[in-house]
């Protein structure tokens, strides 16, 4: 993109520099959780707390939420409202579904006697995923903004705002992607830990 298409729209020069900063800070999470898993003996302790199906399960859902912001994105652009507005009702509540997982996983946790400063696991593990799970709270928040600005038909701002926030729930969802592999599959096939 060139510097001048940046002038032009401030948000996405912003979204964009917000994501590579929150980019480093969950490279460093996950490197941190990598390094330390691999030092201590908690792979065990993973896979009796974890749930790698239930987890993918609710993957699924958040994966589904790209897919639907994405559509919501285009209908946008076509000038499409009321498919606008399904399809980031439809984003929004993906993403509740996940966080529901989420919360379900936590609760499990916690009902074991674990709690954050248990043990390195449990310390790296709701660090990552927690820090995760904000970010996906903080998506949902401008995405529910999106739809009330939508629906009280405040078009001044929709474009630029559609666009950025569509940045940031993508950069959510892949950031899912490399934690759920290195978390979930990478540690019950025995690659980590």
């Amino acid at each position: 993109m060139s510097s001048s298409r940046f002038a032009d729209r401030p948000a996405l020069l912003g979204v964009l520099l917000f994501v590579t900063s929150e980019t480093a800070f969950f490279a460093l999470l996950i490197v941190t959780y990598v390094h330390f898993f691999g030092q201590s003996s908690t792979a065990a302790m993973a896979r009796a707390h974890l749930d790698p199906f239930r987890t993918g399960i609710f993957s699924l859902f958040l994966f589904s939420s790209s897919f639907a912001v994405w559509r919501a994105e285009r209908t946008g652009r076509a000038n499409r409202i009321g498919r606008r507005r399904f399809w980031l009702a439809a984003t929004i509540a993906l993403g509740i579904v996940f966080l529901a997982g989420q919360v379900l996983e936590y609760a499990g946790i916690l009902r074991s006697g674990l709690g954050l400063g248990s043990n390195l696991f449990t310390s790296t593990f709701f660090t990552l995923t927690g820090f995760h799970a904000a970010h996906v709270l903080v998506g949902l928040v401008m995405l529910s903004i999106l739809l009330g600005l939508d629906l009280a038909n405040a078009t001044n701002a929709r474009s630029g705002a559609q666009q950025s926030v569509s940045i940031y729930w993508h950069f959510v969802d892949g950031v899912w992607v490399v934690i759920f592999a290195i978390v979930y599959v990478l540690t019950f096939r025995g690659i980590i830990g």
